[in-house]
């Protein structure tokens, strides 16, 4: 790849599932991945797998905006402004009626899902909008436009993401994007959560990203406000 092709692609999420899918997926198109996750174990294994090809891989909590903001200053200093920022950190909570879900496990649904696409926004975009360049892509599901029982926390987050990017996509300045992105269906293990057993009939991380890198790659200002699907 030639240098002046390279995008720097800060990712969220990235210890596990699609998130990690993306960083391997993103690396070997020759791009340069800044990552976060909360597992310290697996942000080891990427440091010491990837830091020093010039990838850098946090331990972080996106739901923390004190810890955020400074990731974001070292990042912008470090690295300068992101090409492309996919918020991909999500949770799910366990399968049960909305009326048993515990207040403790409804707000880290949404302190994750929510408040943390909210954190890195604030930490990334501003200096993005300056430069009036830069794409940013909100991982929302099928359940962020349809519903299904015992998920109702994981819907109503997703749906939020909707909302709050096509609101954002029409503030930012031309030249720029902002994306609701539906993955599909993919065996994770937050689908395990949910679908039990019947998660491993769905493609894998590694599967899925083989298609999404390419096509989240191709994204342009054009797409601004769409929401979007990865194909099949």
């Amino acid at each position: 790849m030639n240098m002046a092709d390279q995008k720097t692609i800060v990712v969220t999420g990235v210890s596990r599932g699609l998130g990690l899918a993306l960083v391997d997926a993103f690396i070997a198109a020759g791009h340069r991945v800044i990552g976060c996750a909360r597992s310290e174990a697996k942000l080891l294994e990427l440091q010491q797998q990837y830091a020093d090809l010039g990838h850098d891989f946090s331990v972080l909590d996106v739901a923390d905006w004190n810890s955020v903001s400074a990731w974001g200053e070292r990042i912008l200093s470090q690295f300068g402004t992101p090409d492309l920022l996919i918020n991909n950190a999500a949770t799910i909570n366990e399968n049960d009626v909305l009326w048993n879900v515990s207040p403790e496990d409804f707000s880290q649904v949404i302190d994750v899902n929510i408040k943390g696409i909210f954190h890195c926004i604030r930490a990334f975009v501003p200096t993005m909008v300056q430069q009036k360049s830069g794409i940013i892509v909100n991982i929302s599901s099928g359940w962020g436009r349809s519903t299904s029982p015992e998920v109702a926390p994981y819907c109503a987050t997703k749906y939020a993401v909707e909302g709050l990017t096509q609101a954002l996509a029409a503030e930012l300045p031309r030249g720029m994007a902002a994306i609701p992105l539906n993955p599909g269906v993919i065996h994770t293990e937050l689908l395990e959560i949910c679908f039990k057993g019947m998660a491993a009939s769905y493609p894998s991380p590694a599967d899925w990203a083989k298609r999404a890198v390419p096509y989240i790659l191709n994204f342009s200002a054009s797409d601004n406000g769409q929401s979007l699907t990865v194909p099949e």
